[in-house]
Formats: structure tokens, C-alpha cells, sequence
């Protein structure tokens, strides 16, 4: 969805589309006892995010929009992210997949009767802050999208061969200097977004920030530098880490990202959706946590970015003194911008998209993988909450750790230079990576 020009009904029942015809296709080739077993305490039966997808279409589309009554009021507490934790879902008298599939139709039949009825008058910008310029569907479409990555991650984590699509072909990259880094200069800047139609609450308001200048990697650090870390002994020497990490590691028993294996050669393979072959030494790392990133950082004399550098470094434009949708402007991704949408289940190599270059020539903020910063997940000044206070608000001033940037894994819709991911600093089923800063 562009961030230029009105929001159309077209553009909405197509984005719709789009994301329900990528939810149903990763699941497709996965039997019943597939899609209701749980792989891991970390994740859901994926059976239970096919179901919570339309109990959130039909909460948000059908009975705040419309005004409907609940067509299954009974499975509401079911799908209630907040009410059951992951590790406990396989328990509960949850819809199977054939209801499940029956119970999505309904809604999104539903939905777009909906779209229909409200009509052109019915986006426009001036109605109430729900409809203007479809949010609540836009809401809708990225919430769908957003399972549809954590699917992703579900199927990464399950045992036996693999079940989705061929990749496309990526981009190959190019060899790039050990933390070769560009400078920031300090100054005023924005942060936040006050126009674009679809951002979340915690990423409005737009307003200025000073930030001192820094330097910052150009790319992602790869896999090649982080085994540079685990082979000096990165994971057994505790300089490197905090106490709260240092405490999780030697509980974890963890001594390398979550799919590496040693070959018995000397070097590394890694398991991809149930294929096991080579790392790609010039790939982003991936599946890491926030607190070995920031073991390497240290390691390599270096600090995570804050995400207000992360944030300045990705879309400020010092010419126009304007903050970009996405690094390299304000059109939409494509295939030589950035690996984005499941194009490939996998990072392209460090280099691969010159042409994604923010303002300040940094390289690859956007896909690939997400990007662990410094910061806390906190709100910006003047946030406001909507249209529920369980999307960002119940987060916020804990323990959790600011990503930026999305996966290859993200869908274009559901990323953006303001866009503000958050997870617990243990978590690396996640497709996370991250870069290093330095004062300058």
C-alpha cells in the first residue's frame, strides 16, 4: 500500500485479498494433524492463527464497523492472544482446520459486503479516525500479514521436509568491508508520522528529535562476522554480556544462533524449513537475540543503535528535511529495492540492494531481517492509543526490545521506516539480525 494518494475500496478488497491468499497457501500443503499439533511452546497450532485471523476480521470488520452480532460468540475468549498464552492453545476446544477455513469465508464474505456498502464516501479522510482512509482495514490486512510471518516461524521451528514454495531468485551481493560504517551527522530530525494512513499508534505522532552524530554499519552484520564471534569463544567469555544475559545464557545452554550446527569440518550448516545445507557466509545472521547481538556489539567494540538512529539512518532525508517511507523514498518496495513479502525464505547477501540505500547511504534497513536496537519499547510523546489499548499500550516500560525494519519474511504492507516491532530479549525464533553503531 502506497503511502502517496488516497485509499481506494479497489486497493483495500485487493490488499485483502493478497493477504488472505498468502495465509491459506503456507498452510495448503500441510495435513490436519500438521496444522493442530504445536511444534513448540514458543508458537501456536497454526490451526488457532488461521482462526484468530478471522476472529480479529470479524471483531474489527464485522462488529465495530457494521454493528453485527458475534457469529461465534463462544470461541472469543478462545482467540484472546491476552487470555491464553502460546504454550497452553493445544488445550483448548479450538475450531478445526475444516471449521476454521468455513468460519474465515463467512467473515471475509462478510467483510467485503461491508467494504462495499461503505463505499468511496466511506474511506474518505475526514470520517472518523477508524474508517479514514480504511485504517481498520489496513489494521485488518497488516494483523493478517503479521501471523502469516509468524506462520513462518512456526514452520521453521517444525520437523520434516520442507513444505513451502520454491524460492524466487535474490540479488547477489557484494563483498563489503569489515563494519563498514557510515557517518550520521547529528542534529534535528523527525521521528514518527503524523500522515501516513496506515501506521500504527506507536508510531504517531511525528515530532522532532536531536540526536549527536554516530556512525552506523552499512549493512547487516553477516554470518561470516558473527562466527568470527562464536569460533574466538564469543558465548564462554562474560565480558561481552549483561548480567541478565549472561544469566539467560548460562541457563540456555546456547553456544551459537538457534539453526547453526558445526559440519565437523571446521565451518557451519544450518537448518532452513527442514533442509539442511551451508551457511551462507555472506547472509545476514539470523535467529539471534537481543542479547547476543548485543554480546557481539560489545565484542567488536562496538553498541546496538538506538532506534532513534536506526530510525534517522533509514528515512531522514537532510535535503529535504523530510522523513521517507521507506530508505530510498516514498515508492512502494520492489524486487531491486529490498527482500521483502516471502520472495525467498531466506536474507539475501550483505550488498545486494545498492538501490535501497537510504539518504545517507546505508544499505538494507528494510527486509532481510529485523533489526535489534538499544532501546526499550516505550511511547512516543503525545502517543495516543487506538484503537485499542492492547496493540502497543500493555507493552510498553517493560522488558521488551525494539526491532526495526522487517524480514524477508514482512510483507511491504506491513513495514515502514516508522514501523516499531518488539520482543523479549530471549526470543530468536523471530527472523532477527541487527548492525552496530559507534559514537563518532
Amino acid at each position: 500500500m502506497t503511502g502517496a494518494g488516497r485509499v481506494t475500496v479497489d486497493l483495500v478488497a485487493a490488499e485483502l485479498s493478497a493477504s488472505r491468499d498468502r495465509s491459506l497457501s503456507l498452510l495448503e500443503p500441510l495435513d490436519d494433524a500438521e496444522l493442530t499439533r504445536q511444534v513448540s511452546p514458543l508458537m501456536s497450532p497454526l490451526v488457532w492463527d488461521l482462526a484468530h485471523i478471522g476472529n480479529y476480521e470479524e471483531l474489527w470488520l464485522l462488529r465495530a464497523v457494521d454493528g453485527k452480532e458475534p457469529m461465534r460468540p463462544e470461541i472469543d475468549r478462545l482467540y484472546d492472544a491476552f487470555e491464553h498464552p502460546r504454550a497452553i492453545r493445544p488445550t483448548l476446544p479450538i475450531l478445526g482446520p475444516a471449521e476454521a477455513r468455513s468460519y474465515l469465508s463467512a467473515v471475509r464474505s462478510q467483510a467485503l459486503d461491508v467494504l462495499e456498502r461503505l463505499g468511496p464516501e466511506g474511506l474518505d479522510p475526514a470520517r472518523d479516525p477508524l474508517l479514514a482512509d480504511g485504517f481498520v482495514f489496513g489494521l485488518v490486512v497488516q494483523h493478517e500479514h503479521m501471523h502469516a510471518e509468524t506462520m513462518l516461524a512456526t514452520l521453521q521451528l517444525r520437523s520434516g521436509p520442507r513444505s513451502l514454495a520454491p524460492d524466487a531468485p535474490l540479488p547477489p551481493g557484494r563483498p563489503v568491508p569489515v563494519h563498514d560504517d557510515v557517518l550520521v551527522p547529528g542534529g534535528r530530525s523527525v521521528r514518527g508520522t503524523s500522515t501516513d494512513p496506515w501506521a500504527l499508534d506507536n508510531e504517531r505522532p511525528a515530532h522532532v528529535v536531536e540526536l549527536p552524530c554516530f556512525r552506523i554499519d552499512r549493512v547487516p552484520v553477516s554470518n561470516r562476522l558473527y562466527a568470527a564471534f562464536v569460533e574466538a569463544g564469543g558465548y564462554a567469555d562474560r565480558r561481552h554480556w549483561t548480567d541478565t544475559g549472561w544469566e539467560h545464557l548460562r541457563a540456555s545452554g546456547r553456544t551459537r544462533p538457534m539453526t547453526w550446527q558445526p559440519d565437523g569440518a571446521g565451518g557451519w550448516t544450518c537448518r532452513t524449513f527442514g533442509e539442511v545445507g551451508p551457511i551462507d557466509l555472506d547472509a545476514p545472521v539470523q535467529h539471534v537475540c537481543w542479547y547476543e547481538a548485543d554480546a557481539y556489539a560489545r565484542w567488536a567494540g562496538r553498541r546496538l543503535p538506538s532506534e532513534s538512529e536506526w530510525e534517522k539512518a533509514c528515512g531522514w532525508d537532510p535535503t529535504t528535511e523530510r522523513l521517507r517511507r521507506y530508505p530510498w523514498g516514498d515508492a512502494d518496495p520492489s524486487p531491486l529495492l529490498a527482500n521483502l513479502g516471502q520472495r525467498a525464505t531466506r536474507p539475501a547477501q550483505v550488498g545486494a540492494y545498492p538501490s535501497g540505500a537510504s539518504a545517507y547511504g546505508v544499505e538494507q534497513l528494510v527486509g532481510d531481517v529485523w533489526e535489534w536496537t538499544s532501546s526499550g519499547f516505550d511511547p512516543w510523546p503525545g502517543t495516543r492509543s487506538f484503537p485499542y489499548p492492547e496493540y502497543s499500550e500493555v507493552f510498553y516500560g517493560g522488558d521488551f526490545r525494539v526491532l526495526r525494519g522487517g524480514s524477508w519474511a514482512t510483507h511491504p504492507t506491513a513495514v515502514r521506516t516508522t514501523f516499531r516491532n518488539w520482543d523479549l530479549p530471549i526470543r530468536r525464533q523471530i527472523f532477527s539480525g541487527f548492525r552496530t553503531a559507534v559514537d563518532a
